[in-house]
């Protein structure tokens, strides 16, 4: 099966163009990062990274930080003061359960599981609560594969 297909992308309305990834990083503006690390060679820290250089407030989710990328991390997603478009997450998969009840709570759109996450029974709660899903996919690669422009 497709990464992009059946029970790794769902929740989301379909676009005039089927590609509903487009449309999930079109319509994203915040994003909280679960899991990310202040480490400049941790995979989070760069796509991160990467998510922040491109025009999305990121805000990281990590107890053992206190800031990542010039941005506060807090310890919890029910910490962050403002609204979450989207937690992406960077956490083992059986992690990924407490994460998802977190999410509702805090009435986030969605939730993007990196490459490697993947749990369908927490991703089937999201659904049932009304959030989309995207599991065991990388967001920089999928940005990059929609919108980075050619180098000249």
């Amino acid at each position: 099966m497709n990464k992009l297909t059946g029970d790794h992308v769902s929740g989301y309305p379909r676009s005039s163009t089927g590609d509903p990834i487009s449309e999930i990083l079109k319509t994203t503006q915040t994003i909280a990062v679960v899991g990310l690390s202040g480490r400049s060679h941790r995979p989070s820290y760069g796509v991160a990274q990467y998510m922040q250089s491109v025009g999305y407030r990121i805000i990281p989710v990590n107890p053992e930080e206190t800031e990542v990328l010039g941005e506060k991390s807090y310890a919890r997603l029910e910490d962050i003061p403002e609204s979450v478009d989207l937690v992406d997450v960077f956490r083992r998969s059986e992690f990924v359960p407490d994460i998802v009840e977190s999410a509702i709570r805090i009435r986030a759109h969605g939730v993007w599981m990196q490459e490697g996450v993947i749990h369908t029974e927490a991703a089937e709660r999201a659904r049932t609560a009304g959030l989309f899903v995207i599991m065991d996919t990388c967001i920089l690669k999928e940005h990059i594969k929609r919108f980075r422009l050619p180098a000249d």
